[in-house]
């Protein structure tokens, strides 16, 4: 499927990529990274870039990724510039692989940049799922719970319903309780899903909203616990796309912007707005760091002392590092935290269940006898 693409890029040009490629969710992460990886490989062993891109299209499977890769051939067949063509999907594409494609073109060493990016493309999948794995075991044990509480209230309350009724001023509070709790499922249960529904929708919506987003990026970086890991997060994401845009001979300006490009949260964007002012108002890079919340003090030194001796680059690169490290180390100290908590409060609920059951068949059978 073939693109018609004019020098300069143009938001007819976007959409029009975006109608073929679709979002991230269809040429993303992994699919940059094996880009990255291959185009890496071929130059090495001393193919030119559109051969390259014209072989990697013949051996990708995938459709979505095909087709982009193709339509970066053709730019390239056309005399374009690779960071030109990119520069056309900025869905899949953003500023950190654009600028240091083009500063590589200048200076010769795409191939080169290409290894770097597929680093920075692993370590980002590693510290993502990382983050997903830390979560996802007590996220499990809140959905477990839940259906087991949703369980008992719909399939086993109800079959002892008849028989508690004749000893219902004698019933404890909790049982009387998960009484309403199951009439009311059984009974308005569309009502209650509508309402889920509805209300997961709103939220949705909210969240997406400029307001709404806005709002939840200073809650991540205000509540206690959820702050540190997220500042951290950000300053790895930052630091690691800001030292390798300096190595490779990218101005601070085109730097700074990859560094707000690779952060999704609205505050700490704004902050690194904040710093590029700075910056070009003739100050340094550890100037404009001063008296914000974002950068600890010592990371502050560091990146004065890097900019003193003119190794900035390597710096960041180590800070990215180092903070990816504590991140780690504070995402698996909090998951092992949570596992003891949410499995206490699992027990509690079932045994709230299991009293409430089981109280009551006790006093039915000493009525009887």
């Amino acid at each position: 499927m073939a693109l018609e693409l004019t020098q300069g890029p143009s938001k007819p040009e976007a959409s029009a990529a975006k109608t073929l490629f679709g979002s991230r969710g269809q040429v993303g992460a992994a699919d940059r990274l094996f880009l990255a990886e291959q185009l890496a490989l071929m130059l090495e062993n001393g193919m030119n870039l559109h051969a390259a891109l014209t072989g990697l299209a013949r051996q990708t499977a995938r459709r979505p990724l095909r087709e982009l890769i193709e339509a970066l051939a053709q730019q390239v067949e056309a005399g374009k510039s690779f960071s030109y063509a990119l520069s056309q999907h900025p869905e899949v594409f953003d500023t950190t692989w654009i600028s240091l494609i083009a500063a590589s073109e200048n200076g010769g060493f795409m191939h080169e940049v290409l290894v770097q990016l597929t680093r920075s493309e692993e370590k980002q999948n590693e510290l993502r799922n990382h983050l997903v794995s830390s979560m996802s075991y007590p996220a499990f044990l809140v959905l477990f719970s839940l259906a087991v509480v949703i369980f008992v209230l719909v399939v086993v309350f109800p079959k002892f319903g008849t028989m508690f009724v004749a000893i219902r001023d004698q019933l404890p509070v909790t049982t009387l309780g998960l009484m309403w709790a199951s009439n009311l499922l059984i009974e308005y249960w569309i009502y209650i899903l509508g309402g889920l529904a509805a209300a997961f929708w709103a939220a949705k919506i909210w969240m997406d909203s400029e307001p709404g987003r806005a709002r939840l990026d200073g809650w991540k970086l205000s509540v206690p616990g959820v702050r540190q890991i997220a500042i951290e997060l950000y300053l790895v994401q930052s630091f690691r796309v800001f030292g390798l845009s300096l190595g490779n001979g990218v101005n601070v300006s085109d730097a700074l912007e990859s560094c707000r490009d690779v952060v999704a949260n609205v505050r700490y964007r704004e902050f690194i707005v904040d710093v590029e002012r700075r910056v070009q108002e003739g100050g340094g890079i550890s100037g404009a760091f001063e008296n914000t919340e974002f950068i600890p003090p010592l990371v502050r030194q560091m990146v004065s002392t890097g900019e003193e001796t003119g190794n900035l680059a390597a710096v960041l690169n180590r800070i990215a590092d180092f903070y990816e490290r504590e991140l780690t180390r504070r995402l698996d100290r909090v998951s092992k935290l949570a596992e003891p908590v949410m499995l206490l409060v699992m027990g509690l609920v079932v045994g709230i269940l299991v009293s409430s059951l089981i109280l009551p068949i006790f006093k039915l059978s000493r009525a009887v006898g």
